[in-house]
């Protein structure tokens, strides 16, 4: 399993050497981009734009306008996630759309995306039932997605920790989908991360907030600081009791 470490500081593209996960959100503003050091891959950042608009105010054009430039001016793009959408209920509440009408739409986007940049598909839901039945709709739009190399699957981060997600992922596992867990923090890795082909997190930010800051640092927080990132990494990979466990990702 493939463990890719979320931050919201893009400046660790050139000094961090492990995989990272990076929103565009975060990037769409740089006007010089940094060189990666090691492989990465990219959020839509599509929770932060539903929870704002209650729609995608971003256009596809500048989506894939966007995640070309990063891809030859950052260098080592792994993937990036589509322009999905999330089905938790209160983002539901947000676009006043249904669980299908999100599904149809992120198919759609993948659909529009495939073909123009390393995108990959993404199942969203909040049921098991409703899970399959996205698998259901990308077949029938012609996508298999258990020849994809990774399939993420959506609107997990905030219940991750639940038996629920752990049936959710052992099914799609079950179905022979390479799942990629967004937001997967250490205690759903521990529960369910030998159903995931890759996980990301950044829950070290929010452990951070709430530590005093590392004894060698000198600024008040640790909540933006690659050494207390690093070393929360460090010990999740050593603390979670799966032996297969982030395999690491060549630069």
């Amino acid at each position: 399993m493939h463990f890719w470490l979320g931050t919201h500081e893009t400046s660790w593209l050139a000094r961090v050497d492990v995989p990272l996960f990076v929103s565009h959100r975060r990037l769409a503003a740089r006007k010089r981009l940094p060189r990666a050091r090691a492989a990465w891959a990219l959020d839509s950042g599509g929770f932060t734009e539903l929870a704002m608009h209650g729609e995608w105010r971003t256009t596809v054009n500048e989506y894939v306008e966007a995640t070309q430039r990063y891809a030859e001016q950052i260098g080592r793009l792994a993937w990036a996630a589509p322009m999905d959408w999330m089905c938790e209920p209160h983002m539901l509440d947000k676009t006043r759309l249904s669980v299908r009408e999100h599904q149809e739409r992120t198919i759609a986007n993948y659909l529009d995306l495939r073909d123009r940049g390393p995108f990959i598909p993404v199942l969203q839901g909040w049921t098991l039932g409703d899970y399959e039945a996205c698998v259901d709709l990308y077949a029938s739009a012609g996508v298999d997605l258990a020849a994809q190399p990774i399939v993420g699957v959506g609107s997990v981060c905030r219940r991750q920790s639940t038996t629920e997600i752990g049936r959710i992922f052992e099914a799609l596992s079950g179905a022979g989908i390479a799942c990629h867990g967004f937001g997967v923090k250490k205690q759903g890795v521990a529960q369910y991360g030998r159903f995931l082909a890759s996980a990301d997190s950044m829950a070290w930010s929010y452990r951070a907030r709430r530590s005093w800051p590392l004894s060698e640092c000198s600024h008040k927080s640790c909540a933006n600081c690659s050494t207390f990132a690093l070393r929360w990494r460090d010990e999740l990979l050593r603390q979670v009791d799966v032996p297969t466990l982030f395999d690491g990702i060549a630069a």
